[in-house]
């Protein structure tokens, strides 16, 4: 059995492809202003990597704040259904699934089959999600992979609001003129999106073992700064960014098989 599934987020789209439950083909691209080509670029991608054409595919399943543009697809899948399907397929003990991408935090509990129970979203903000590590990044005239690294170097990081992008990008802007340090700043931006993202995370309730997923799950200052806040270490898959897509793909095989 060969199926598909397509993430269509606001920054890039990504595809998987699935033979037999195993991931034979992964790509992903910029979704630009044309996410339906972004997407036919991933998926050709991801299919000439496991030598499958498209019409050896099954089902095509689309998740994703863009699943609406996606091409070929035969059915939708939300992203907490996808994100729960798959972290429970990569890692058995999940039971609390954080999904931290470009524009949105998210939060899933689920059970032991990888089925949603619960779930929660951020406000419509982008400031505990990666957006927010740009913006500062931009503020403090950082590249936005130095982020993570230098904020490691940090003992201690003055407090910031995380409400909102513009408030955030403000008390950046007062620390840099109090020179404070590039590092304990950074800290300071990876601390309050923790605080957003852990506080939304315990309104879910904390179920371990807790998987984080998402782009941002490999910036290695939030990682650090969501563990601290947590009080625990989280999980995170090889390839975090591809979750969505895997999630989709895997619901999609359940669906040929006449399952959910």
């Amino acid at each position: 059995m060969i199926t598909v599934g397509m993430d269509l987020g606001t920054q890039r789209v990504k595809a998987v492809v699935l033979k037999d439950g195993q991931v034979v083909g992964r790509s992903q691209a910029f979704a630009g202003f044309d996410p339906t080509k972004a997407t036919e670029q991933a998926v050709a991608e991801a299919l000439t990597q496991a030598n499958l054409k498209l019409s050896d595919v099954q089902h095509f399943a689309a998740t994703g704040s863009a699943m609406d543009m996606a091409p070929y697809e035969h059915s939708t899948v939300s992203m907490m259904s996808a994100d729960a399907k798959a972290g429970v397929s990569l890692i058995p003990t999940a039971r609390t699934i954080i999904d931290v991408g470009a524009e949105e935090a998210r939060a899933v509990r689920c059970d032991e089959r990888g089925v949603m129970a619960d779930f929660v979203v951020n406000e419509r903000c982008a400031a505990g999600a990666g957006a927010f590590i740009e913006a500062m990044a931009r503020a403090l005239e950082v590249k936005l992979e130095d982020m993570g690294p230098l904020s490691l170097k940090a003992e201690r990081a003055s407090p910031i609001n995380a409400s909102c992008v513009i408030f955030g990008e403000s008390d950046v802007v007062s620390l840099i003129h109090r020179q404070e340090s590039k590092p304990e700043i950074c800290r300071a931006v990876f601390d309050a999106m923790a605080d957003r993202v852990s506080s939304m995370i315990h309104r879910l309730g904390v179920n371990p073992d807790v998987v984080l997923v998402g782009g941002v799950a490999k910036d290695v200052g939030f990682v650090a700064s969501l563990n601290r806040k947590l009080g625990l270490t989280v999980k995170i898959p090889e390839y975090p960014d591809y979750v969505g897509a895997l999630g989709a793909a895997l619901i999609a095989a359940g669906r040929v098989k006449g399952g959910a």
